[in-house]
């Protein structure tokens, strides 16, 4: 599968910047705690604390999943689903008014694209990773 030249840091390269923004994104709920809860409470969504730390903690795990090869299709199953759900549920840019279904629908599509790509490196976690600690259940 990586036999090309090339291949093997290419995708190293693609599994650090697409896992480290997810992670990040993790890392940005806890930081941000309130003003994400604040907007959980706007958008209606059941326990927004806990929403918000439960889908900081899974963009964390997931991110990190991607980067190490660690439980890559557990990491990338989950993001993916969150990614999709969260598409629908917070960026109802159908919903919106103004300037603000501008926005949602940014983030509407910016989340289904990082859905497609958790769900690519889903169908690669069936192969071994270079450059990956590479621990699978």
């Amino acid at each position: 599968m990586f036999e090309s030249t090339g291949a093997e840091v290419a995708f190293l390269l693609a599994r650090l910047l697409f896992g480290g923004v997810l992670a990040f994104m993790g890392v940005n709920h806890f930081m941000n705690t309130e003003s994400m809860v604040g907007y959980a409470e706007f958008k209606r969504l059941p326990a927004p604390r806990l929403s918000v730390l439960g889908s900081g903690g899974l963009l964390v795990f997931g991110g990190l999943s991607i980067i190490s090869g660690i439980l890559p299709a557990v990491g990338a199953g989950a993001l993916a689903l969150f990614l999709f759900v969260s598409a629908v549920t917070i960026h109802d840019f159908w919903n919106a008014k103004g300037e603000g279904a501008q926005t949602e629908m940014t983030g509407f599509l910016k989340n289904v694209t990082m859905a497609a790509g958790a769900l690519v490196f889903l169908v690669m976690a069936a192969a071994p990773w270079p450059y990956a600690v590479t621990i699978t259940i």
